[in-house]
């Protein structure tokens, strides 16, 4: 059997089994919002720890990393420690006290505790969403792309397909489906992904040292650099992952949808962990093939790999793994910006809207947003592109509120939900929030944007707040 048609075979069993997960869990989705949302708060750790995981390691991991692996070399090392390395941060300090709260989103905790602000709960909703519609739409590029690579087919049906499939079965269970393919999907990841990463370092004797020894020969003895040399570009690529993982709304969703906080921190702590080894693994991979190949396109390097260098079994095993990853990643962050847009764009402007119309809106958005993701994948110029300016965007508007919203408070006592103790007002949030946004994307601020974003809307938060605190007491 070649290549191809055990491709062909694997996607459609999959797939297969994930619509039938979600249609065994349709009904106990449709319940309420909360529960197409967050489950109702009832998911042990088993289903945590796995649906993290299986998130964590999208297609753009296996496929986005390697490639910049490939290209870059050992400094791309910078952005996956602030990229991954993020996710236990927020399991360290954040994932406990999210886990106390039944929030559906990120925005809706923001404006309960911070703001009491319809209109920044929306702005934020749409920064939050765009994390979450540029994920979705880079697991859609990476499977076009290797697919079209193995099997020669034009990656834009193939886009379109998987794009359909996980639109359907996201649709039809909200976080059921989501968690309960993502079981699934986690168990494959980690027994492929073991399988996977054995026959990449095989190719180097199983050291990494061997990896360097090969790119010096190659005469590219720089890619085996960190790149402390350029101290502030590693700091900008740290900078960038860390503040786009800390507003993403995934990583709220599991908090919000644990049991209990020691679910949510130890799930998130436990993927994370072992997410940020494989996450680096992948990107040394990318510098294996290089020193075998140096006439590849970085996305198309762990397509040749599975081609040219592992047996038709073992080749389909890490087909299996890639359309896993993919597929998990895609239904999670499509869940995630559906029910963002729904909570927090249409809940707080249409305040009578039952559950079931509130579920209604959800499953149209995942659809809506589902097919504007795929166009995104087709048009987009690479994978993390995409997340990039997603991730800068996105924190640059959204931590500042966060961190000094949670930090600077009115009284000592702790944050209860319903209550009210930050300082920070409704336009020092607007302000802060739109300022962090549209400076993050401006070149003409140089390589530093994102420091100097995240800077400025500090300062006009905790300013403008001060500005209007008076106003802002007046108005309540």
């Amino acid at each position: 059997m070649s290549l191809g048609i055990a491709i062909w075979i694997i996607t459609f069993v999959m797939c297969g089994a994930f619509m039938w997960i979600s249609l065994k869990f349709k009904g106990q989705a449709e319940l309420s919002f909360s529960n197409y949302a967050i489950g109702g708060k009832s998911f042990p750790m088993y289903l945590i720890f796995f649906t993290q995981f299986a998130t964590i390691m999208g297609v753009g991991n296996f496929v986005g990393h390697a490639g910049n692996g490939y290209s870059v070399g050992l400094s791309w090392m910078a952005f996956i420690l602030g990229e991954q390395g993020s996710k236990i941060i927020f399991a360290l300090f954040i994932a406990g006290f999210a886990g106390k709260f039944t929030y559906n989103t990120f925005p809706e905790l923001l404006d309960d505790l911070i703001t009491k602000d319809k209109t920044t709960r929306a702005l934020a909703g749409v920064l939050a969403s765009s994390i979450m519609i540029a994920w979705v739409g880079g697991q859609g590029k990476a499977l076009g792309s290797i697919f079209s690579v193995v099997t020669g087919v034009d990656p834009l049906p193939i886009i379109l397909l998987f794009s359909t499939v996980f639109i359907i079965y996201t649709t039809l269970g909200g976080i059921y489906s989501v968690v309960w393919t993502d079981l699934l999907q986690g168990v494959l990841v980690v027994i492929f992904g073991t399988i996977f990463y054995i026959y990449a370092f095989k190719e180097v004797n199983f050291s990494v040292g061997e990896i360097g020894i090969r790119l010096e020969a190659l005469g590219k003895a720089e890619m085996w650099e960190f790149g402390i040399s350029d101290p502030m570009r590693i700091i900008n690529m740290i900078v960038t992952g860390t503040i786009g993982i800390l507003v993403a709304q995934i990583y709220w969703q599991r908090c919000f949808s644990a049991n209990n906080p020691k679910t949510a921190k130890n799930g998130l702590l436990y993927s994370g962990i072992i997410a940020i080894l494989a996450v680096m693994l992948t990107a040394f991979v990318g510098m294996i093939i290089y020193t075998i190949n140096q006439d590849l396109a970085p996305g198309d390097a762990m397509a040749w790999f599975m081609m040219n260098k592992v047996p038709v079994a073992i080749a389909g095993m890490i087909f299996a793994l890639v359309l896993a990853a993919g597929m998990s990643s895609a239904d999670s962050n499509l869940n995630s910006a559906s029910v963002l847009i729904t909570n927090d764009l249409i809940k707080p402007f249409k305040p009578d809207a039952t559950d079931a119309q509130l579920v209604k809106y959800a499953k149209w958005l995942t659809a809506i947003i589902g097919v504007f993701a795929a166009l995104g994948a087709i048009y987009a110029s690479s994978i993390l592109d995409l997340f990039a300016k997603a991730y800068s965007m996105a924190g640059a508007g959204l931590v500042p509120l966060l961190v000094i919203g949670l930090l600077w408070k009115e009284s000592p006592e702790a944050h209860e939900a319903g209550k009210k103790n930050s300082k920070v007002t409704p336009w020092g949030a607007r302000v802060s929030i739109v300022a962090g946004a549209v400076l993050s994307q401006i070149n003409a601020l140089g390589a530093n944007k994102v420091l100097i974003a995240l800077a400025v809307a500090s300062i006009l938060l905790v300013v403008v707040s001060l500005a209007t605190k008076k106003k802002s007491e007046e108005a309540v």
